[in-house]
């Protein structure tokens, strides 16, 4: 095991947060070291970055070039290509980030910002070959390139299967959502849509009826067919195995669906130890929120570090 003291911060992920983060400390010539996994990053089903002046219909591989190409050029900067095992406190201080190979790096601060895991549902037939295509999680993200033809949604709640009927219109004439028999508030939901031009139907999906990943229908339990172009369906999701076993073991602040809870410098509860991007919040991941999330972060990190003290 070979130890790296000098570098005063880790960097975990090398997604928008973990990248933006890594450019603005390099920026304050601040010591770093992102550890990249060589998995496949989680957004690379995706045609495009979309929403992100500049990098508008950018793919997300073509992002992450770019990116690596900038920092390429601060001497400050140093790339991992490994998968990081855990995070602990180190005997002297700071923290120790263990790599799948064994080896450590020790440093001051730990940025967390690995992402999140997408938990697709197992049962549902021709999920994964239409997911980040016509199957997508958030129509702000992906609502353009799926604009026409007929929508809809995987609701889980009365108040959200009502919206969502209607809400999708800026990119769809025909939206319905779809939602559990045994949901309550179902009837009160249907008839709100209704109202307002949409539908809510009951169900449970089964399979999605689709010609290489573009989607024709949605197929439910008993045998229905809903002639459908695009299904907007947030899955399950749940934390990376890394961040899961840094909450139990430094007992960090996490919500009711384990999401890492972080004050406005994105610190977590245990000081020193910050996250940024999409494990922080369910509903607010974009590539913008993460951005803005790892450069405050950065701010952060270096202001504690003129300061000598670790920043809450």
């Amino acid at each position: 095991m070979s130890s790296h003291a000098d570098h005063t911060t880790v960097i975990v992920g090398a997604g928008p947060a973990g990248l933006t983060a890594a450019l603005s400390l390099a920026r304050y010539r601040h010591p770093v070291t992102v550890v990249d996994s060589p998995r496949a990053p989680r957004n690379s089903a995706s045609p495009g970055v979309h929403g992100h002046v500049g990098m508008d219909g950018v793919p997300p591989a073509e992002f992450r070039a770019r990116a690596w190409r900038e920092l390429s050029r601060y001497p400050t900067v140093e790339r991992l290509e490994a998968d990081a095992e855990s995070v602990s406190l180190a005997p002297g201080g700071g923290f120790r980030v263990t790599l799948g190979g064994g080896e450590a790096v020790e440093a001051r601060s730990v940025l967390l910002a690995t992402g999140v895991v997408d938990v697709h549902p197992a049962d549902v037939d021709g999920f994964a070959a239409c997911w980040g295509r016509s199957v997508i999680h958030c129509p702000f993200c992906h609502g353009e390139e799926n604009a026409g033809g007929r929508w809809a949604t995987v609701a889980d709640n009365a108040e959200l299967a009502a919206l969502s009927a209607v809400a999708f219109r800026a990119w769809s004439e025909d939206t319905i959502a779809i939602c559990q028999e045994s949901m309550p508030g179902l009837e009160t939901a249907r008839a709100t849509a209704r109202s307002r031009g949409g539908d809510v139907v009951a169900g449970t999906v089964r399979r999605l009826h689709h010609r290489e990943g573009a989607l024709q229908a949605v197929e439910l339990a008993d045998g229905r067919i809903l002639e459908r172009q695009t299904l907007v369906w947030t899955p399950r999701q749940q934390q990376q195995p890394l961040v899961q076993r840094a909450a139990e073991e430094l007992k960090l602040t996490v919500d009711d669906a384990g999401f890492v809870g972080v004050d406005a410098s994105q610190c977590t509860s245990v000081p020193g130890l910050y996250a940024a991007g999409d494990l922080t919040s369910r509903w607010k991941q974009s590539v913008t929120v993460s951005t803005a999330a790892g450069a405050a972060a950065a701010d952060a990190i270096h202001m504690s570090a003129l300061l000598g003290a670790v920043h809450h």
